[in-house]
């Protein structure tokens, strides 16, 4: 069951896809890595301590999914 968004909204979907001008693309990409180096690097450090076993299904999806 999924809620909310993963790391990506709608309108960065679109961005990243090309559906937009080029700089959105460029502006898109940089809100994301923002997520990746702050909140989402957090909230892997969180698991990490309190919850590895959920680290883990993260690692599944993104390592063996890809």
């Amino acid at each position: 069951m999924s809620t909310g968004r993963g790391i990506l909204t709608g309108y960065e979907k679109d961005c990243l896809a090309g559906k937009t001008e080029k700089q959105r693309e460029y502006e898109a990409r940089s809100r994301v890595r923002s997520r990746i180096e702050g909140p989402l690097k957090d909230d892997i450090e969180h698991m990490r301590k309190h919850d590895p076993n959920l680290l883990d299904e993260l690692r599944k999806v993104v390592c063996e999914e890809g």
